[in-house]
């Protein structure tokens, strides 16, 4: 607050000034002067219809609803996978179809582009090849010990050597024998992987389950019906022929075995991606030096190389899905799905006109989608209860 006063004589003209300055002049002015200002500013700020927009108001990017509708397929994206993955009970027999259906995906892929002629061995070494190095960057990128603890170990290492005698005796099997018969007898791998599951992992094999494996296999039997008859009469050296379709079933024996073994240490390692790892590890040299030791080596070209790396791909993929549904369901159940393949097939060439249909082959699908269905709308519910 500040006063003055002043006085005049009148001869000397001589003025007098008085000035006179309290301490809480500055605190006074500062509260009149926000008060006024407030007073100003509040009706701006209080009228009852306040502009949607002014510049006084925080700006919003207007990407952020563009953001959110970007945001939701995602979210959806990553919900069904987490569903398929581990988030019902279908979980399992989901991940077996979609193993299924991958190698039916690879099936077409091989029969519709024409490639150089590769043998077996060169084209398993570049898919274990391939899934060895993507089964690693998985575990990596996941965080996930390579190797883990001594009990999975073992485990891990025992089926690895069996599942790849497995692979061996498939590939000299189908060798030597007419297409059809090594796609039936590699068929009978679930059926021996039931009973193995029976005899190692003591699961429960029940008569509605050995039905469904039965009305399946009948299913292919259907389906390849008129290709083993004519293929059956055609000449060739019956001993061999012989001995090679018990080193199928050999193989067939070995390989299930060999997912019993895939279930117990992808249970005790809580990581499906682990076992393919391990398989890969003594698949890949393995299958190095047999190519070099009993095929001659047959350098592709680009184009047949760029097939066979997507190919190793979907048989990485296949391969985690179908650990992935053993881990979490019993064997007996993930196996009837796999007969899926042969009805895909079946279907697809069918439909685009490369098979042509018959009436055993309708049959053969039928008999496997019945089977698959039943197993799929009963297995769970069985299991819970």
């Amino acid at each position: 607050m500040m006063a003055a006063s002043a006085e005049t004589s009148g001869g000397d003209q001589t003025v007098d000034v008085e000035l006179i300055v309290l301490g809480n002049s500055k605190s006074a002015a500062d509260g009149g002067s926000t008060a006024s200002a407030s007073d100003e500013i509040t009706p701006l700020l209080t009228q009852s219809e306040r502009p949607k927009v002014n510049i006084f108001s925080v700006s919003h990017s207007r990407r952020k609803p563009r953001e959110q509708v970007i945001k939701v397929p995602e979210t959806d994206i990553s919900s069904i996978s987490q569903w398929v993955w581990n988030g019902s009970r279908y979980s399992g027999l989901v991940c077996m179809a979609l193993s299924s259906t991958i190698y039916f995906v690879m099936e077409v892929l091989s029969n519709n582009f024409t490639v150089q002629s590769i043998p077996l061995l060169e084209t398993a070494f570049t898919r274990c090849t391939v899934s060895l190095i993507l089964s690693y960057l998985w575990l990596r990128r996941s965080g996930q010990p390579i190797f883990g603890a001594t009990y999975p170990r073992n485990l891990l290492v025992l089926r690895a050597l069996v599942g790849y005698v497995s692979l061996l005796s498939f590939i000299y099997c189908i060798q030597r024998i007419p297409l059809s018969q090594g796609i039936v007898l590699n068929f009978t791998t679930p059926i021996m992987a039931s009973i193995m599951a029976r005899i190692i992992l003591h699961e429960k094999l029940k008569i509605a389950e050995m039905g469904g494996l039965a009305c399946s296999f009948f299913g292919v039997l259907f389906i390849f019906q008129q290709m083993l008859t004519t293929q059956g009469t055609e000449n060739g050296n019956l001993k061999l022929r012989k001995q090679a379709v018990l080193i199928g079933l050999f193989s067939s024996i070995t390989g299930g075995i060999s997912y019993c073994l895939i279930k117990a240490a992808a249970k005790a390692s809580d990581q499906p991606v682990l076992t393919v790892f391990s398989f890969g590890i003594l698949a890949s040299p393995a299958a190095a030096i047999c190519t070099f030791a009993f095929e001659e080596f047959v350098l592709p070209s680009f184009y047949s190389l760029s097939l066979m790396i997507a190919l190793g791909i979907l048989s990485f993929l296949a391969e985690v899905f179908l650990t992935r549904g053993l881990q979490l369901e019993k064997i007996s159940k993930v196996e009837n799905v796999q007969f899926i393949e042969a009805a895909l097939s079946q279907l697809w060439g069918i439909g685009t006109s490369r098979i042509a249909p018959s009436f055993g082959r309708l049959v053969g699908c039928l008999l496997i989608l019945i089977s698959v269905s039943c197993t799929v709308y009963f297995g769970p519910q069985k299991e819970i209860e």
